[in-house]
């Protein structure tokens, strides 16, 4: 039945017509923008998970130039150890060749106290970011913790956290104390040879007591024949002494008493002593720059100085291993979070990117049926033309 009222052929085109309309301003949409989901209209969930991970995927990029900057700072950290466990190195050399009987020491001391002031200036200048972690405040046992943020997680339950790389400045650590003298160069060391016990302290400041020396004689003749002597070991029946030196003694104290003793004697029978040191005649202090040696310095004081300066290197070293293995650390992780980031891309995209192959050939299809639902639309419309010929 044809009516002039309803034109059901029309609107039935119409509605045909609007939807393949509203099909293809979606498809032109995407194709503009590349993406299926751009709005939470489009689909709720996806566009939710693809928004967090948008998110996430931008504190990563954050956490990436934290590591850069965190890397910088190792970096340099880890530049001037390694350049100041070169200059203590020659240090060690030169204690070796002022041990050489014919060797100039005061060459050797002028060379020892550039290289010092060489380490000075090391510390002082390794700052990146108005952080320095070759000198630090450590005195007392005191300790400040450098971090380096390393990453950001999203826990199963959403918690989100930064987490970061720890490096503690401590006397093991620092090469200098700036609250004191407990860092790994400027640490005061005590070194007991021959007849004397000397603390170094890089500060500036060298006391020097001079501890009561006696002869092989006159250890055996204090105690009138009847000392206990076994060639490193002497009592007198009122002191206890040790042989520090060809035909030097010192009196002597049990190491078992003492806690803060760093370099004792063993006699024959396996006992520990240390020196004594309140048993002194002569004590005085100069002003000098950390290790001084001239021609008044001992081979054993000489061996002291060594082995500080080899104690120094081997806590240096190690500090070196751990700013070494940060920084590998950190490398890693620049390496893992651009990984990271790019599976996230993907993800994102395999959620919300629009199939342009797909959308390409639905927009042809979508354009034909446009043309074609226009001329349906037209070829309806004229249908109430067609009635009016009946009339004629």
């Amino acid at each position: 039945m044809s009516s002039l009222l309803t034109n059901s052929s029309a609107m039935t085109a119409l509605q045909t017509l609007q939807q393949v309309n509203k099909d293809l301003s979606t498809t032109q949409g995407r194709i503009a923008t590349g993406q299926k989901v751009s709005s939470a209209a489009d689909n709720a969930a996806y566009w939710s998970i693809a928004t967090t991970m948008r998110s996430d995927n931008g504190a990563l990029g954050a956490v990436k130039e934290a590591l850069g900057l965190g890397a910088a700072k190792v970096d340099t950290a880890s530049a001037g150890m390694n350049q100041a466990i070169e200059y203590v190195d020659s240090i060690k050399k030169k204690l070796i060749a002022a041990q050489e009987p014919s060797a100039d020491r005061a060459k050797i001391q002028g060379e020892i106290t550039q290289l010092q002031d060489q380490l000075r200036g090391i510390a002082e200048s390794a700052t990146f970011g108005g952080e320095n972690w070759l000198q630090a405040n450590v005195n007392g046992g005191a300790s400040e913790v450098k971090s380096v943020v390393s990453s950001f997680v999203r826990d199963n339950s959403g918690n989100v956290s930064v987490k970061s790389i720890d490096y503690t400045l401590d006397s093991s650590t620092v090469l200098f104390d700036t609250g004191g003298n407990t860092g790994i160069i400027d640490a005061t060391s005590t070194i007991e040879g021959a007849s004397v016990t000397l603390n170094i302290n890089t500060g500036g400041v060298v006391t020097a007591t001079t501890v009561a020396a006696f002869s092989t004689e006159d250890v055996i003749t204090s105690g009138a024949g009847s000392s206990t002597f076994d060639g490193d070991y002497a009592n007198d029946g009122t002191s206890d002494y040790v042989k520090v030196g060809d035909d030097t003694w010192v009196i002597a104290t049990d190491q078992t008493a003492i806690s803060d003793q760093e370099v004792a004697y063993e006699d024959s029978g396996g006992n520990l002593w240390a020196v004594d040191t309140s048993s002194t005649v002569a004590s005085t202090t100069s002003s000098v720059d950390t290790i001084s040696i001239d021609s008044t310095t001992t081979f054993a004081q000489l061996d002291g100085m060594l082995q500080m300066v080899d104690d120094a290197l081997t806590s240096m070293t190690s500090a070196s291993a751990t700013l070494g293995s940060i920084s590998s650390r950190v490398e890693m992780q620049e390496k893992f979070i651009d990984k990271l980031t790019d599976s996230l891309d993907r993800g994102i995209g395999r959620l919300v990117d629009a199939d342009m192959e797909e959308e390409s050939a639905r927009l042809s299809a979508l354009q034909v049926q446009q043309q074609l639902g226009i001329q349906a639309l037209s070829i309806a419309n004229s249908n109430s033309q067609n009635i009016l010929s009946l009339f004629r």
